[in-house]
């Protein structure tokens, strides 16, 4: 199937707009954003192949919005590498090959554990409050079963963790990296039961970098990132990667 059937056939997806705070109404036009949330995930999920044209003219009129927005989201994948634009061409999908996606996480997985080892050394009280903070917001992202929803606040918990170390070499890189994972670690969330496991590796981490206990809160954020085991094989059986 080419990808203006494609897109003819997943109109149904269209629907990322949210209700209105009342819960009732005419959903709300899409931001940039969440139509970079619905693109995001088809493509990681093989919807769109490699070396799919993303039309800005097409995807405007399924979202029901102007070019801008579409404009923008389209800048916000290529940002996380998923999309590549060539000038006079236009934007094409570029797909992580499973061996790639693996050096990744590994990679990730070693940055979160050194800003973890450094914020456990470094983080003062008003850093340890705001980590505290974040975590209680995963917490209730958590029981309203909304799995993106917990991911932004997850989030922003990796993300102060980041600012904590005190390291800026560390967060930039640490933050880039986070933002090429980002699809990968937004659909991993969706896997059964992996939230509440998540909120608990939280727990531990947050105790961890509390107490100023870097070993520990290096491994247990190493533990948290890295996609191993059960967990690596559902992630995979999401995906339709090259190189599978």
């Amino acid at each position: 199937m080419d990808a203006q059937n494609r897109l003819a056939a997943s109109d149904d997806m269209a629907t990322v707009a949210r209700p209105s705070s009342e819960g009732r109404g005419p959903l709300v036009r899409p931001k940039a954003g969440e139509i970079r949330d619905v693109l995001e995930q088809e493509i990681v999920t093989g919807a769109w192949g490699a070396g799919d044209r993303l039309d800005e003219s097409a995807l405007a009129a399924r979202f029901g919005v102007s070019r801008t927005p579409v404009r923008e989201a389209i800048n916000q994948l290529a940002s996380a590498a998923l999309i590549e634009q060539i000038p006079n061409r236009g934007a094409f999908v570029r797909q992580v090959g499973l061996a790639q996606l693996v050096e990744m996480f590994e990679v990730m997985a070693e940055l979160e554990g050194m800003a973890g080892r450094l914020a456990a050394r470094r983080a003062d009280a008003k850093a340890l409050q705001s980590l505290n903070q974040a975590h209680a917001a995963c917490a209730a992202a958590a029981r309203s079963r909304d799995p993106d929803a917990y991911y932004y606040e997850n989030e922003r918990f990796h993300h102060l963790i980041y600012e904590a170390c005190g390291n800026a070499f560390l967060i930039a890189e640490a933050k880039r990296l986070h933002q090429r994972l980002k699809a990968y670690r937004r659909l991993q969330l969706r896997v059964a039961q992996r939230t509440p496991q998540s909120l608990a590796e939280h727990e531990r981490i947050v105790a961890a970098i509390t107490a100023g206990h870097g070993e520990t809160a290096e491994r247990e954020l190493r533990a948290h990132v890295t996609v191993q085991g059960e967990r690596f094989a559902d992630l995979v059986a999401s995906l339709n990667l090259p190189g599978r």
